[in-house]
């Protein structure tokens, strides 16, 4: 696989790149019972399309208002009934665990001066709280939000606020990694050089966009920068 050219950062999504956001229920999946891998996977949905929504009708809320509302959805559509279930899965959202393959990378990569950031939907809260847990806080050197936005990805303008705080004149100079497959398309159609992190062997979606490289695991992105 070719090498990457020119790339002065490297950009990393966070939920489902970075961190495991079915950690949470998979913690409680005992507790749960056997509706847990269905409620993580609706509350991982309605999530993402309740940002998507938002956004398409102009009426922003930050990320852990939407994390709320989608938990909400998902425990009710799968009829689970537990008033303190909500603030345990939420607490833990806080918390989430990084992907065995993420610290290394990241190690490797800020071994060789690369500038590293994370562009996430998640509101500068979240984020922290995320980083600190996972460890990574002396590796990332940005974490940015689309609250410094006010609109949620994939739109133009979440991925341009990476080039202003990096101060890059040209989309092609960021190296931008995701494992959503959306994200990942949106982010190489705006211009960035994109690598996306096959986890599930999921196709490529029917929008525009092409990622420049595809790989299994963030162990082999070193390799292409």
């Amino acid at each position: 696989m070719a090498k990457l050219e020119g790339i002065r950062a490297c950009v990393f999504d966070a939920y489902g790149t970075l961190f495991d956001v079915h950690a949470p229920v998979a913690k409680l999946a005992q507790e749960i019972g056997e509706k847990a891998d269905a409620l993580s996977k609706t509350w991982r949905q309605k999530q993402l399309e309740y940002s998507w929504l938002r956004s398409l009708m102009g009426v922003h809320a930050d990320f852990w208002h939407v994390t709320g509302d989608a938990l909400d959805y998902a425990l009710a559509f799968h009829g689970i009934e537990d008033p303190g279930l909500k603030d345990e899965l939420m607490v833990l959202y806080l918390k989430l665990d990084a992907y065995p393959d993420a610290k290394a990378a990241l190690e490797t990569l800020k071994s060789r001066n690369m500038r590293l950031g994370i562009l996430s939907n998640g509101s500068p809260s979240m984020l922290e709280a995320a980083v600190r847990s996972a460890g990574l806080e002396k590796l990332i050197d940005q974490v940015l939000s689309v609250e410094d936005v006010g609109i949620y990805k994939p739109s133009r303008r979440v991925y341009r606020l990476a080039m202003q705080k990096f101060v890059l004149p040209d989309a092609p100079s960021i190296c931008f990694v995701s494992s959503n497959t959306w994200d990942a398309q949106a982010a190489a159609q705006f211009g960035f050089q994109v690598v996306r992190i096959d986890r599930f062997g999921l196709p490529d979606d029917k929008i525009p966009g092409k990622p420049a490289a595809k790989v299994k695991s963030l162990s082999e992105l070193p390799a292409l920068l």
